[in-house]
């Protein structure tokens, strides 16, 4: 029997060291470091999925040639059937990629799957491997989401060694493994979900998909603070990384990209879970904005930008007396320090003073807003909450603030503006340097350089 070898590998950031310490020495992180066995010798190497020895493990040959003489020929996308699926993929999935999904439990990870994977089995071989569900269960939910049951392969097992030894016989075009936590390498000692199990595991799959041009889908669980649980190096391993999320009082969930090789990051995709599944928004800014028909004060229209199209979403602020010594600033899917930043600015250059107040930020839907486009709708929306003055319904607001009070432009402006035409807005407020050269078809573009501009605007009405 091969001889182990033990290592310490942090699950933060995938460092290794030879023995344990309570510290990690590159992220800082405490209480980081897993014990990590790994057999040495013949045991130890994974097979080679091709006839070449030559192959490495992207499956291309060990030779050098000139950047100039690689082929620039797009690679072929496999459509999933599902629009937004294939926007967060970027155009869909690419042969011999390695594509992790996560999400918490209960998102509707294995139903997005399985509701694709049984439309693309009527056009090509897919492999399904089930380690958590019996292939009963797998085929009592299909049976309920009424999908085509035909085409599907499925299979229950655990051992990568004996799923690649299946793939290799089948031959599937897409090869599914849910989830990758229960995985189990052999001549790995340890229980499967730990650090070294998901690590050789994650490495045996996504060298047969390499080699052998598959594409690869792992299911991945995620912690409770939301990421992605196992060593950090398998988030390296993979070319696309996608969260499924969810609040737990909507029906709607969000595919974000976090990383992807083929595609754009931070795209956005938005489906509605219904009792047949999971249904794409196709018009998400529909779903994020205010239904009612009068105006209400702390309630702003903003427009971000999730990968590569525009979104609309609605911002409230409530601003309150504080009963403590100290006031809260409390912001949900917006970050809290921007929010005393955007404070401090109202405070130095807009005049309005919130020390003595509790302020309250949401976005709603459960939009999570990462850029700062942001700026001037949440500040509108604070001073609409604490004077009690509503914005008119029809106003869209966006732009970046400095630290001098000053409207900074934002990326992609006249995208933005078209796309609140559309939806029925006909005043948009925005930095000057965003303002369009030709005017918009029912739409007034007020562009400003600071916020004494954009109060003056606002008083107008």
């Amino acid at each position: 029997m091969a001889k182990s070898k033990t290592q310490f590998v942090c699950s933060e950031c995938g460092a290794d060291y030879s023995k344990w310490q309570g510290q990690c020495g590159e992220c800082k992180a405490w209480n980081t470091l897993k014990e990590f066995r790994e057999a040495t010798g013949a045991a130890a190497r994974q097979p080679n999925f091709q006839d070449d020895k030559r192959t490495g493990f992207s499956g291309s040959r060990s030779q050098i040639q000139k950047l100039s003489d690689v082929s620039l020929e797009e690679q072929a996308r496999i459509p999933t059937g599902m629009g937004e699926f294939d926007r967060v993929l970027g155009g869909g999935l690419v042969g011999g990629s390695a594509v992790l999904i996560g999400g918490h439990p209960g998102a509707g990870k294995s139903t997005l799957l399985l509701q694709t994977l049984c439309h693309l089995a009527r056009q090509l071989p897919v492999l399904y491997v089930s380690g958590e569900e019996s292939v009963q269960q797998i085929a009592l939910r299909a049976q309920r989401l009424n999908l085509p049951m035909d085409a599907l392969s499925i299979l229950a097992e655990t051992s990568v060694a004996s799923i690649t030894e299946t793939a290799q016989e089948t031959r599937p075009r897409i090869l599914v493994i849910d989830s990758i936590q229960v995985m189990h390498a052999p001549d790995v000692e340890s229980a499967p979900g730990s650090v070294s199990q998901v690590r050789e595991s994650a490495a045996w799959l996504t060298r047969f998909a390499k080699q052998t041009g598959t594409v690869l889908i792992l299911v991945g669980h995620v912690t409770k603070d939301g990421s992605l649980a196992g060593p950090k190096v398998l988030e390296h391993m993979i070319d696309a990384s996608v969260m499924l999320e969810s609040s737990g009082d909507s029906r709607f969930r969000t595919l974000r990209a976090i990383k992807n090789r083929f595609g754009a990051v931070n795209e956005l995709g938005v489906f509605a879970m219904l009792d047949v599944g999971l249904k794409e928004v196709k018009n998400p800014s529909s779903i994020f904005l205010n239904k009612s028909s009068e105006p209400s004060p702390g309630s702003v229209v903003t427009v971000v930008w999730e990968g590569t199209r525009p979104l609309l979403i609605e911002l409230q602020a409530l601003v309150d007396g504080t009963s403590m010594g100290h006031p809260r600033r409390i912001a949900v899917g917006l970050d809290t320090n921007r929010l005393s930043m955007i404070l401090a600015i109202l405070n130095r250059h807009g005049g309005v003073f919130t020390g003595d107040q509790d302020v309250f930020l949401n976005v709603v839907g459960g939009v999570r807003v990462t850029e700062t486009s942001a700026d001037l709708a949440t500040l509108l929306a604070v001073v609409s909450s604490l004077r009690d003055k509503p914005l008119p319904k029809d106003w869209v607001v966006f732009g970046e603030l400095g630290l001098n009070g000053e409207l900074r432009p934002v990326p992609n402006g006249l995208e933005r503006i078209t796309e609140a035409a559309k939806h029925g807005f006909r005043k948009a407020i925005i930095p000057k340097a965003n303002a369009p050269k030709k005017p918009i078809e029912g739409m007034t573009v007020i562009g400003a350089n600071r916020l004494d501009e954009v109060f003056s605007a606002w008083a107008d009405v």
